[in-house]
């Protein structure tokens, strides 16, 4: 199997997980968890191409969205900006109109009702009126920290309800076989609890020392 057919492989295998279930076992590559997406109950995964803002200057993102091919997450580096919404109503339009999956923005968003309606996934860490300006700066597809975690164009971002995880794409079918067996494993351990065992004797937990 070529490299993208591994990686298509490992989309579509991530595609039954949850951020929370690769938590049970992976430590490396979750955004902090203020990082939420404004609408309820989704879960997205697919290739990152990584864009930086630098503080107020949006021009970037028109440059990245000209790029963009379809399964691709957005996911935008604001530095230490912490006023200025970058994402709105247009650039949602022109995100859908190149098949983008969903935005990931170590920052905030505007137009949230429009986003909503729109269907885009957008992660964020909250809302502003106060917008970027058009003023020439910024990259694409370069090395970006995102929430805490260092992401390169390419790598696998899956996100969800619970948060944001950024998988390296050669490792990526590998932990996501390994969340898969752990998730078919829970239905079992909620019918014991469910039948009174104790979730001590359910995890098989030695008993903690006394004082």
């Amino acid at each position: 199997m070529n490299v993208r057919g591994r990686i298509d492989e490992a989309i579509e295998l991530l595609a039954g997980v949850e951020t929370a279930t690769i938590g049970h076992f992976r430590a490396e590559g979750f955004m902090r968890p203020d990082i939420q997406c404004v609408t309820d109950g989704v879960r997205i995964v697919g290739r990152a191409l990584t864009v930086s803002l630098p503080a107020d200057d949006g021009t970037a993102l028109p440059h990245a969205l000209a790029l963009a091919e379809a399964r691709d997450i957005l996911v935008i580096e604001r530095g230490d900006d912490d006023r200025h919404a970058c994402w709105g109503a247009v650039m949602t339009a022109a995100a859908l109109a190149r098949g983008v999956t969903g935005v990931v923005i170590d920052g905030y968003v505007t137009d949230v009702g429009a986003i909503r309606s729109a269907g885009l996934p957008v992660w964020c860490r909250g809302r502003s009126p106060l917008t970027t300006k058009l003023r020439g700066g910024g990259s694409v597809a370069q090395p970006v920290t995102c929430g805490g975690v260092r992401v390169h164009a390419g790598d696998l971002v899956l996100a969800d309800e619970n948060g944001v995880c950024v998988l390296p794409p050669a490792d990526a079918a590998e932990i996501a076989r390994e969340a898969h067996a752990i998730q078919a494993r829970e239905p079992e351990i909620v019918t014991r609890l469910e039948r009174g065992e104790s979730i001590v004797d359910v995890y098989g937990l030695a008993a903690l020392p006394t004082a």
